[in-house]
């Protein structure tokens, strides 16, 4: 494979389409793209995570890796139907997965999710929650980095889950985070269904 989703300019010539998907209770119809990640579907994995998220917190929430946007549409739509003023910072290198999300997020009404690289966020947010698929397939040294950038800078209390395949490596990934995420995080496994486990960090109080 010549290139993936996780590049920043996809080389796969651009064919938009339609795909009608259903988060957080609603109906909508999203646009998804060529070389951006899982275009025609919402994955299983994101799947067995959007079951089992928690009510979305109020401050900032971060989606690690967000695609064509549906962990951050399905926070926008939880956080508005609930009346909780959540900024839902919707974080991917794809420029093309940017693009999707800020369209989808327009079209659902969504102005509470902003799509941003690395770099337009700010040195001093900090996130309330973090709810990822993250790619596991960049390699495990840009996955740790990921992690390691990212975590320490949930509030004290704050809680990411990431949803990773059990055949991908999720049981030695929950063994990584253990040993080399700042002392006092608290490292545990969520949930588990159809293959998949939802691993959960603690940031200390």
């Amino acid at each position: 494979m010549s290139e993936h989703y996780f590049s920043s300019a996809p080389n796969a010539q651009s064919r938009p389409r339609p795909l009608e998907v259903r988060l957080a209770g609603h109906d909508l119809t999203v646009t998804t793209d060529a070389g951006v990640f899982s275009p025609g579907r919402v994955d299983k994995g994101t799947a067995v995570l959007l079951d089992r998220l928690p009510e979305v917190p109020a401050g900032n929430l971060l989606d690690m890796g967000c695609g064509w946007g549906p962990i951050a549409l399905h926070a926008g739509l939880a956080a508005r139907d609930a009346g909780t003023d959540t900024r839902i910072w919707a974080l991917d290198v794809n420029e093309r997965s940017l693009e999707l999300t800020k369209k989808n997020a327009a079209e659902a009404g969504l102005s509470s999710i902003r799509p941003v690289t690395a770099e337009q966020i700010p040195d001093d947010v900090r996130f309330d929650a973090i709810w990822s698929n993250p790619p596991i397939r960049v390699g495990k040294d840009m996955l740790h980095e990921l992690l390691l950038t990212w975590l320490p800078r949930l509030t004290p209390g704050g809680e990411a889950l990431l949803v990773v395949a059990k055949n991908l490596g999720s049981d030695s990934l929950q063994k990584w985070m253990q040993e080399n995420l700042p002392e006092g995080f608290t490292i545990s496994r969520a949930a588990s269904s159809k293959g998949f486990r939802i691993l959960s960090a603690v940031a200390p109080e």
